[in-house]
């Protein structure tokens, strides 16, 4: 059961640097904000671990009992709250990866600690 926790992790993986994407090329490409952007970009590179190459073997998309998507996620009324739901989304996914890291690597699990209260630092500055 212990090698289901890279599911976990690559799950969350790419929800984070996902999440996070979109955020930085709001702000790069929407409000040319070069300083949160760049913010962004290096958190999000964090996400880049070598340990996802392990976790991607356990990936099952085509059976993910969560794949369809629900109404509330097709619903966004202006950037503000594509910004807020991927903040969110990112923020989110750094928790988890927090928390599944402390179990494989407790210093990338303080590494995702670290990103997730800058996630939320940039987001009071947005």
């Amino acid at each position: 059961m212990e090698s289901k926790i890279y599911r976990v992790i690559d799950a969350n993986l790419n929800r984070y640097k996902e999440g996070i994407r979109v955020v930085e090329d709001i702000q790069r490409y929407v409000f040319d904000n070069k300083t949160l952007a760049l913010k962004l970009k290096n958190l999000r590179h964090l996400g880049n671990l070598e340990i996802q190459k392990e976790a991607i073997k356990f990936r099952d998309s085509l059976k993910d009992v969560l794949r369809p998507t629900i109404q509330a996620e097709l619903k966004r009324e202006n950037l503000d709250s594509i910004t807020t739901a991927n903040l969110k989304r990112a923020q989110e996914s750094a928790r988890v990866l927090e928390e599944c890291f402390k179990l494989l690597s407790p210093e990338i699990s303080e590494t995702f600690k670290n990103a997730r209260y800058e996630l939320y630092q940039i987001e009071k500055e947005i």
